[in-house]
């Protein structure tokens, strides 16, 4: 199975640099991936604590670890690493990190060539991101590896009677810290016993937003103490239910924020024209009256989890088909959260839809009925909030679990 994964790591990457001179986020990938070693080269000699996330979402669950280690184990250089262009195109200038760069395709020569020459300290891996090339060569030079918020699926290929060659890569790692007790079992049953129950560092990331200032004068000016609906991430089928709502059912003194999760301009004014209240685009909102709108569509990054502190209620968007976003996001503020219907690979989606937090609709109709009800029944609105933000405070704690383990390593 090595030689045969190896093969299909080489086809890959020729595959790939030839798909990448016709499709932009793929030209990232392939191009991004060519700078990685000479920003390595900074870290020559240095005792370097090397963190590796998938994507963005996999980088928020890191940021609560990365932020300890600053604080208490300063004399140590933070090297980050993405494997998806959205990112580290988003994170690239993270200031808390010495480097961050792409983690290069898992072939054994770049394995080798990077682990020879970040040399790190220790190695942490986030959620689910198993690659056997490097994980061996982190074995072989015995650097301390461990797994954070980690999600563990019968359906992985480490459980498969066929999985042998992924299950010894697993060797690795010194400990996995996981989100539940499925995950534990699941890694026992193959004789890991170095597991611990964590929960998720996304937690603790989340509840320190409410410490921090997340007014934002132009959105306060927009809701002008207005019903506010803030839609975060959205993709096109969330967009279809919104703009019918909006169209058919919204009343005047409702308001509308969305944040879509592409925000290329022909997307944004294709979505701007279908709908027929008064909307504002972000790039457009200078010198203008921004009370007197009532859809603001947001076609910048960075400020939707400021915008969620004023929403009385939020749709988070990719339920519906590409992958649900993050709703602890909008959960920490107090309110009631609606997603779609594919949710069943998030825990703290099913979580909170089994206690009612979240509310889950699959079309139209069940798409405006609870937003009509939300809008009416206020005592409603604020018990399904009060649910949510109880949920982010019992489950606070993991970064401080593993922070505790990691004294005796560091």
């Amino acid at each position: 199975m090595s030689f045969l994964y190896n093969i299909f790591v080489f086809i890959a990457t020729m595959l790939l640099s030839l798909f990448a001179l016709f499709n932009k986020k793929l030209r990232l990938f392939v191009d991004g991936r060519k700078e990685t070693f000479s920003k390595t080269a900074a870290l020559k000699n240095e005792n370097t604590i090397w963190i590796h996330a998938a994507s963005l979402g996999e980088f928020e669950q890191a940021i609560p670890i990365i932020e300890r280690l600053k604080k208490e184990y300063n004399q140590y250089k933070i090297l980050v690493t993405f494997f998806s262009p959205s990112g580290y195109e988003i994170r690239k200038n993270y200031n808390l990190a010495d480097v961050v760069c792409y983690m290069p395709v898992d072939s054994k020569a770049n394995a080798i060539k990077f682990i020879k020459k970040v040399n790190p300290t220790l190695a942490i891996f986030i959620k689910y991101e198993f690659w056997p090339n490097f994980l061996n060569e982190l074995k072989k030079k015995e650097v301390p590896t461990i797994l954070v918020s980690g999600i563990l699926r019968e359906n992985q290929i480490f459980f498969k009677f066929y999985g042998g060659f992924m299950r010894k890569s697993l060797q690795a790692f010194h400990h996995f810290f996981v989100q539940n007790k499925t995950s534990q079992e699941l890694l026992n049953a193959i004789n890991f016993k170095n597991v611990s129950i964590a929960g998720d560092t996304r937690f603790d990331r989340v509840s320190k937003i409410l410490e921090q200032d997340n007014s934002l004068d132009f959105i306060n000016e927009f809701k002008n103490n207005q019903y506010t609906i803030i839609a975060g991430s959205t993709w096109h089928e969330d967009e279809e239910l919104l703009i019918h709502y909006i169209n058919n059912k919204a009343s005047e003194n409702e308001k509308f924020i969305i944040a879509p999760h592409t925000i290329k301009q022909e997307a944004i004014l294709e979505l701007q024209k279908s709908i027929n209240k008064k909307t504002v685009l972000f790039s457009d909102k200078a010198d203008k009256n921004l009370s007197e709108y009532q859809v603001f569509i947001i076609n910048t990054i960075g400020i939707l989890t400021k915008i969620y502190a004023i929403a009385d209620v939020a749709y988070v968007g990719g339920g519906l088909n590409t992958g649900l976003h993050n709703i602890l996001e909008p959960a920490t503020f107090g309110i009631p959260v609606i997603i779609g219907n594919k949710y069943s690979k998030f825990k703290e989606a099913v979580d909170l839809v089994k206690l009612k937090g979240c509310i889950s609709i699959s079309n139209q109709n069940e798409f405006s009925s609870i937003f009509d009800r939300l809008k009416m029944d206020e005592d409603y609105r604020k018990s399904t909030g009060e649910i949510n933000q109880n949920y982010i405070q019992e489950n606070l704690g993991a970064t401080k679990k593993i922070m505790d383990y990691l004294k005796d390593k560091l």
